[in-house]
């Protein structure tokens, strides 16, 4: 029987800043059980678009996107925040939800023609998955999909999201 994954996620009213209800995943996490189905259903989704490799943006897509391309033998690219990248880098500035930043991987991470799926806990507005896909798009990379633990309903979404296949766990309100 599966599990009702939404049963694992808190909610937290004006974190990080008032009027936002935050969607805190570690419950999650913490179970065994939840988080090993969470991490099978979104392997599922990533051997469904045949991906070659996962990108995780920093930090709780490295929590999701790891144990993903683990669970199908490939590799997995970071997406950092600024300085956190030791060699060269391609970088994007973007908007989320309630502020902006700038995203960057390595020059080298992904290869001309690799079909790559983004991987991330939350689809909020969706600015940080579009920017990650301006990147992989940039080295030449194929955005397979995007996959999520949770979409938030109620917010306006990029529009750049409906170009690419958009896969996630559960839908739940930002209200």
């Amino acid at each position: 029987m599966a599990l009702n994954l939404e049963d694992y996620i808190a909610s937290i009213r004006d974190f990080p800043t008032k009027g936002i209800l935050f969607r805190d995943v570690t419950p999650l996490v913490q179970d065994g059980q939840a988080f090993h189905e969470a991490i099978d259903r979104l392997a599922d989704f990533a051997r469904s678009v045949h991906t070659d490799v996962v990108v995780g943006p920093e930090s709780r897509g490295f929590i999701f996107g790891a144990p993903v391309a683990y669970a199908l033998g490939i590799g997995f690219v970071p997406v950092r925040k600024p300085g956190k990248l030791p060699r060269e880098t391609v970088s994007v500035k973007y908007d989320l939800e309630y502020g902006s930043n700038e995203l960057f991987m390595h020059k080298d991470s992904i290869k001309k023609g690799q079909r790559v799926l983004i991987v991330d806990d939350l689809l909020a507005t969706g600015g940080t998955a579009v920017a990650t896909a301006r990147m992989i798009e940039q080295l030449g990379g194929v955005v397979a999909g995007v996959a999520f633990v949770i979409n938030l309903t109620g917010i306006k979404q990029d529009e750049a999201l409906k170009k690419y296949d958009v896969f996630r766990l559960m839908d739940l309100s930002d209200q």
